[in-house]
Parts: structure tokens; sequence; C-alpha cells
């Protein structure tokens, strides 16, 4: 028998205990033994849960038990988070979490401990919630010297942005709909300044190029600088603005990661990716492109991806999960200022000077636009440094990425 400690009875830990439960029959079976959740540790008290016997309130009952093999992290965050992994791995228990911000930011000295105490710590989960993303890339995709990842990683962004373009409210009134039907929480700024696609595409930059990649060495830009006028100038020339997480290898071998809002064509698959849904592109030298969709977040989504992750920790007791990547550092990522791009601006003066400086710009229109908005596509593919010469100290009302 293989047993599970859950730790955290939110909504994740919650849907892992019910899909364990649910779904115990066919888990076993894909195992070949009998999977149990032998404890849940919470400091609150479940009394009306199904659940409610399994429930401590100290880790020590969990770290010192021999009888558990493999320990389940949903509690979020990386302080105790943290901790309790470590004592876990170093009690030479398996760890499976969904915590992004832990393994984005401590994930190569976590897998290291795993190592040391031939254990596995996986984290399908902490990516693409129930879309798998992490195994394909590790595995079924691993002949291929992977070029570029870029991918909608947000579910709450990735609904604003739709409700913008398709209901046309204003980013605070999409919001506001957003946290009303539970996709944003009360306090959406890991979202809405693009924290959290951050994590995401730090992990996978770090899974595909072989070095950690850390979170202060992605630059990001959430969308909270994005207007309605933008939408309609996206419109306006069959593009659609969808903030990304983009991992990129350079022809010189360096690689940069960063998340910005970008024009997307509307031809282009991920344009057609609305609501909380999200979806993941990765190139490879072999393969070429090739996309992962689904939800993003949610409950038993979720819960689904950590429970394949147990069911691959529990096939692999006492012969390490193979899952990891080399040190980070200053070398590992460095800032995307030379990946080059063609550019949409708007300008809420000086426009027909600055555009001007773009002699292969293309315009671009709306309808009630003020008389001294201007907005274009420079036309030309340019640097970050090339086009801020253009401008020349002028600062544009926005300034996205257009996606080649």
């Amino acid at each position: 028998m293989v047993n599970v400690a859950v730790l955290g009875f939110g909504v994740v830990g919650s849907g892992v205990a019910e899909v364990l439960a649910t779904n115990g029959a066919h888990i076993d079976q894909k195992v070949d033994d009998f999977i149990r959740l032998k404890y849940i540790l919470d400091v609150r008290e479940f009394p009306d849960s199904p659940f409610a016997e399994k429930v401590v309130h100290d880790f020590s009952v969990i770290e010192q038990d021999p009888e558990v093999s493999i320990v389940v992290e949903t509690i979020g965050g990386a302080k105790a988070a943290k901790e309790f992994t470590e004592r876990a791995l170093r009690a030479g228990k398996s760890v499976v979490t969904s915590n992004k911000e832990l393994v984005a930011s401590h994930g190569y000295e976590l897998l290291q401990l795993a190592k040391e105490h031939n254990v596995s710590y996986l984290f399908e989960a902490s990516v693409g919630g129930g879309i798998p993303i992490i195994r394909p890339l590790s595995q079924c995709l691993a002949a291929n010297e992977i070029e570029e990842i870029c991918g909608i990683l947000n579910g709450t962004t990735n609904y604003i942005l739709t409700r913008m373009i398709r209901a046309g409210l204003s980013f605070d009134d999409a919001l506001k709909e957003a946290q009303a039907n539970g996709y944003a929480e009360q306090d959406p700024t890991a979202d809405i300044e693009g924290h959290d696609a951050c994590r995401k595409i730090c992990i996978l930059a770090s899974l595909a190029f072989g070095r950690h990649v850390y979170p202060d060495q992605a630059p990001t830009q959430g969308i909270t600088g994005v207007r309605l006028a933008d939408v309609a100038y996206a419109g306006s020339c069959g593009k659609k603005i969808k903030l990304l997480g983009r991992a990129i290898r350079r022809a010189d071998g360096a690689v940069c990661a960063f998340v910005s809002p970008h024009l997307v064509d509307g031809e282009n698959p991920l344009a057609g990716v609305e609501d909380v849904f999200n979806a993941i592109t990765v190139k490879g030298n072999a393969i070429g492109d090739v996309m992962f969709y689904g939800r993003g977040a949610g409950k038993l989504p979720t819960a689904s991806a950590v429970v394949a992750d147990v069911i691959d920790a529990a096939k692999h007791l006492g012969k390490r999960k193979y899952l990891g990547w080399g040190p980070g550092g200053a070398g590992a990522a460095v800032p995307p200022e030379d990946v080059a791009s063609q550019w949409y601006l708007r300008l809420e003066r000086d426009g027909e000077a600055v555009c001007a400086a773009f002699p292969k710009a293309e315009r671009l229109s709306r309808s009630d636009a003020p008389a001294e908005e201007l907005a274009f596509l420079t036309g030309e593919v340019l640097t970050r440094s090339a086009l801020e010469d253009r401008l020349s100290g002028h600062s544009p009302a926005a300034a996205f990425r257009v996606l080649d």
C-alpha cells in the first residue's frame, strides 16, 4: 500500500482528496498497488467533511510516519511550504506540488535535495493546472532542442482581456466581473501584474533549456495598462491582445524569458483561446510547433494533474523519477532587449512626429478617437533598444510587441 498525505485542504488539496477517493479503483490499477490518503494537514478542522478523521495539525506526525511515501503540498507560498517540502524530502518521502511560486524560486535546490535522498519531486500542476505540459516537455519532446515556448499562462488575465474584446468592458469592469465569478482573487495583483505567468514561464524555461531561470530574471509587464482603445486598434488590423509568457533560445545560445501583452494575429491559434482557458505552444527543432490547450486552473483540473504525479511517484518508489535542470545564476538568462519584433504603439501626444520616425509604419484607426491620439504598427522588426532610439525620448501610452 502507498500512503499519501496532503498538506493544505483548500481548493486544490480538497480536490486531490476527492479525486483519490472517487477514482481510487482506477488509480490502483494504474499503479498495481493501493494508493490511500492517510493524512490531511491543516490548521483548521473540517467536521462536515468525509475526510474529517484524516486531519492532523502537526507536520511531524506525517514526517515521522514511515508508512507515508508521498506528500502532496498544496499550501502555496514559499515559506511553510518550503520548510515542509524540505523536511519531507529529507525523510525519504516523494513530494508532489502545484506550488508555482515555490518551484520557480527554489526548484533547483529542491530537485537536488530529492536526488540526494533518492525520491521524486514532481510539479506537473504548477504550470498549466490541468493541462499536461511538464511531462510532455521532459519526456515526449526530449529528442528536440527546444527553440521557444510561448503561451497564455494565466486564466484570470485571459478572461479579463476576452471580456474587454467581446463585451467592450473597461479593464476595471472586466476585473470586477472576474472577481464576482470567482476567476480573480480579491487581491488580483499576482495575476494582473503578470507575476503568476512569470513564475510559470520560468519553470518551463528552466526545464526546456537546462538551467534555473529565476523570476527576477524574467522582465514582466501585466495588463493593467491595456485600454479599450488598444483593443479597438488591435481589432482594426485583425489582431487580439493577449498576455503571453515567452522563453526563447537565441541564435547565440543565450536564453531569455519575459511576460508582456502582445498583439496576436487572428489566424494564430493563440488568438482563439478565450475566457479562463490557457494554451502553451512549444517549438522544437525536430517536431516544429505543438500546442497544449485546456483549463489552466480550477479544483478538479488541477487536482487531476496532481494525482497524475502521485501515480508517477508511486511507480518510482525507491527509484527516483528523473526530472531536473542545472543551477541558475547571472548567466542563465539574459534580458529580452535584443529580441526583435514588430511593435504596436499608441500615443496621446506628438503622434505625428513619432510616426514619422517609422517610415514603414502602418497607421491604425478606431471610431471616436481623440484628435491627438495616434496608433500604428512599426512595420519594421526592431529590438527594444532600437525602438527606444526611434522614440527619441517620447513616452507612448502603450507599447506592445506583435507576435510574429
